[in-house]
Order: structure tokens, then C-alpha cells, then sequence
């Protein structure tokens, strides 16, 4: 796999180790048991996968060695280049400019860019029409483009079934960035329509049985379809694609329910002429990550912390995983700890950070479950470890740790 240049100052001895480490012991990813760090009093179980995933490392390698070769222009993120706010944070340290925030909504006047100007696309991919809006002032937009290739694939294999007649379902959040960018390719091939979870596929279900009439469509669905988009025509032939970061289990789920649905209708003979196979469209760092928080939540445990930025998306379904089992706190970094007693938790729903007393038990040790985001730097797996250790006066034992990790590797 292709090596990335990232800055130094998100790595991490400790977790670099143990990565490689791991990767070393299970080449084909087939052990999703966590890795144990037994500090005595605290014991901590990182999954076996978190972090930064290719897309992620891509667009950061990219974005740097962007502002290196234009010293003297003006350079310009369309939106967040990733969500996680120590990348975003340094990036604007170093003069990059936001042209939107996360919602799309307008920082920086378009008007007001040249064509010597330098715009990045984040590594969530952009609208054809945002794209358009860019080029049309003299910029080459596709010269720095960090999308993410596991959402170009769900790009392209929606552009393939639609040449074949299938209409296109995104499972996705309607308001996130990718899924705008998947919506806006989708809906550029055939009708497209998106789909926020389970409730919108029953309702979608219900429509195509009958059960709802068709004139249920607009009601429910407006604003979430494209203009074309015929429900009487559209739904009778289709494929559903989602939004990477989403949690794989609900994608298939949407996708089983609605092939069973077609299955009842036309008949198992005759699915493919009705329903588009596209269970290839699932990214890969979003499944390991997931079926490692799986494998982690086996382990009896205190509390998990999951690290990650609060509009990560892939960040807050791996907190709503780990929520089912156990007291969960989700954060951006070590500075939520704010001591022994206090922590700074986001609301993976809500997006409000709630200060949480007693987060740690009352007792001499303790067991935690952690993991991270997608976009998360391994630094602030490693800080977070360093600021619980620093609780329990054991920092001297995490040296002896870091340097037993490091001895493993050949």
C-alpha cells in the first residue's frame, strides 16, 4: 500500500509500535482482539484497528506538500479537510483559508477568488456544482483534490448501475459533506434519493408495497431527491450505495430489507433486474474499525473512550457501539480530562459537550476500552493515556511501556 508523508507531530511512538507490531502478527486482519496495555493500576485495551485510515493520510499528505509548492498564494479549503480539529487547526495556522464551513454554508465570498489561487477539495469530495462554480474562475480544482478513493469508488459504482437503468438509494446523513458530494455525482447519472437510517426505509418499504401511497413521497422525502426522481418509475429499479463513514451493519441492513421487499414484489428470479448488487461499495476502514470495537467490547471494562473530532461521523458510530455495553465518553483530545473527576464529553447525537462528574470508578485500578476516529492522530490516542496514567502516578511505568513496544518491533 502506498506510503504517506504525515507531519511527524501526529505520530506516536507508543501507538506506532504497537501498530506495526500488530500488523507484523495478523497480516490479513483477521484478529479483531485488542491490544493490552497492562499498566497495573490502569489497564488499557486499544481496539485493534483505529486512526488515521488511507483517506485520511492521503489527504493530509497532499494538503501539506499543497502549501509547501505555493509559497506566496493564496491557498483555500472548500470545507473542514477533514473532521477532526487538530489537523483542521493547524492548516489554518499555516494560512489556510475555509471557503465554507461543514454545513455548506459560505465563509469566503467565491466572488472573491482568482485564477491564482490555490483550492483544495477535503477528503470528503465536493459537489459537481461547487466544482463547476471553481473552475469557472480560471482554477484548476481538480489539481489538488484529496477525496478519499473508497468514496470515489462509491462514486463510480453508482455511475456504473445507473448506466445499466437503476435509480441510486444513498444511505447517508443528509447534511454531511460526502454525502452532498455522493448526491450530487448520483444525481448527475440517474433519479438518486437519500436515506438517513431504517425509519426512512420502512417509509421507502411502505411506498413501494403500496401500503403508503404514492403521493406519501413528496411529503416524507422532500428535499432529500432529486428533481427527476419519479417514485411510480424510479423505485422499481435500484441500487444503494451510502456514505463511507456510516455504520456498515446499518447499510447492509437497509439493503436487505429493501432486496427483501423487491424480492416479495418481482420475485427472487427476478432481483437482478430489479435490485443492484453493490455490497462492494463498503469501506474497508470503516468495517475494521467497526468489527475492532466489536471485538474490544467483549472485554469486561470500566468505561471506553472513543477519540475523535465531534462531526466526525465515522468517530460517533463507534461511540454509539460502544454506548450499548458501557459508559462511554467521546472526545477531541486529552484537554476534555480536565482531572480524575471531570471529563468533557460530546453527545455523539447532538453534537453538545456535557461536563461528566465521576467518570472514573472509585477504586484502586481500573479498566478502559479505547479506540479512535478515522480522522484522529495517533498523538491524541497517546495523550489521552498519558493524562489517565498521570492519575494514578504510574507515568514512569508508560516510559517502561512505550520502550517494551518499541523493542518488539524488528
Amino acid at each position: 500500500m502506498k506510503q504517506f508523508e504525515v507531519p511527524t507531530g501526529y505520530r506516536s511512538r507508543l501507538i506506532s509500535a504497537i501498530k506495526l507490531k500488530r500488523k507484523e502478527q495478523d497480516k490479513l486482519k483477521k484478529d479483531y482482539s485488542p491490544t493490552i496495555l497492562d499498566l497495573g493500576k490502569v489497564k488499557i485495551h486499544l481496539a485493534r484497528h483505529f486512526g488515521f485510515c488511507y483517506g485520511v493520510e492521503n489527504a493530509i499528505d497532499i494538503a501539506y506538500k499543497t502549501i509547501g509548492e505555493n509559497e506566496g498564494k493564496r491557498i483555500f479549503l472548500l470545507s473542514e479537510m477533514i473532521h477532526n480539529p487538530q489537523v483542521n487547526e493547524d492548516l489554518l495556522k499555516k494560512g489556510v483559508q475555509f471557503l465554507q464551513d461543514t454545513s455548506g454554508n459560505e465563509i469566503i465570498p467565491l466572488s472573491s477568488l482568482t485564477s491564482e489561487d490555490v483550492v483544495i477539495i477535503p477528503a470528503f469530495g465536493t459537489t459537481l456544482e461547487l466544482e463547476a462554480k471553481i473552475q469557472n474562475k480560471g482554477i484548476d480544482i481538480q489539481k489538488y483534490n484529496t477525496t478519499c478513493p473508497f468514496v470515489e469508488k462509491v462514486w463510480n459504482r453508482g455511475e456504473q448501475i445507473a448506466k445499466k437503468g437503476y435509480s441510486i438509494l444513498i444511505h447517508g446523513k443528509p447534511k454531511h459533506e460526502e454525502t452532498r458530494a455522493t448526491f450530487s455525482h448520483a444525481a448527475a447519472n440517474t433519479p438518486s434519493l437519500i436515506l438517513n437510517d431504517m425509519e426512512d426505509t420502512i417509509v421507502l418499504g411502505k411506498i413501494i408495497t403500496g401500503e403508503l401511497p404514492l403521493s406519501h413521497f413528496e411529503d416524507y422525502f422532500k428535499g432529500k431527491h432529486s428533481a427527476n426522481f419519479d417514485p411510480a418509475i424510479h423505485l422499481q429499479k435500484f441500487g444503494v450505495i451510502n456514505q463511507t463513514t456510516q455504520l456498515a451493519t446499518d447499510t447492509q441492513a437497509i439493503s436487505d430489507y429493501l432486496k427483501q421487499i423487491i424480492i416479495e414484489k418481482y420475485g427472487t428470479e427476478n432481483i437482478a433486474a430489479h435490485f443492484a448488487d453493490t455490497r462492494d461499495t463498503l469501506c474497508y476502514a470503516t468495517n475494521d474499525n467497526q468489527s475492532a470495537v466489536i471485538g474490544l467490547l467483549k472485554v469486561p471494562a470500566d468505561l471506553a473512550i472513543v477519540m475523535g473530532g465531534k462531526n466526525s461521523s465515522n468517530s460517533s458510530h463507534l461511540v454509539e457501539l460502544c454506548e450499548q455495553k458501557l459508559p462511554t465518553y467521546f472526545i477531541d483530545d486529552a484537554s476534555k480530562i480536565i482531572d480524575s473527576t471531570h471529563i468533557i464529553s460530546t453527545e455523539w447525537r447532538t453534537k453538545k459537550d456535557n461536563t461528566i462528574s465521576d467518570y472514573l470508578p472509585k477504586q484502586d485500578s481500573v479498566t478502559i476500552l479505547m479506540t479512535s476516529g478515522a480522522s484522529c492522530p495517533d498523538t491524541v490516542v497517546e495523550g489521552v493515556i498519558r493524562k489517565i496514567t498521570s492519575f494514578y502516578g504510574i507515568e514512569n511505568y508508560l516510559e517502561c511501556m512505550v520502550e517494551k513496544w518499541e523493542t518488539l518491533i524488528p
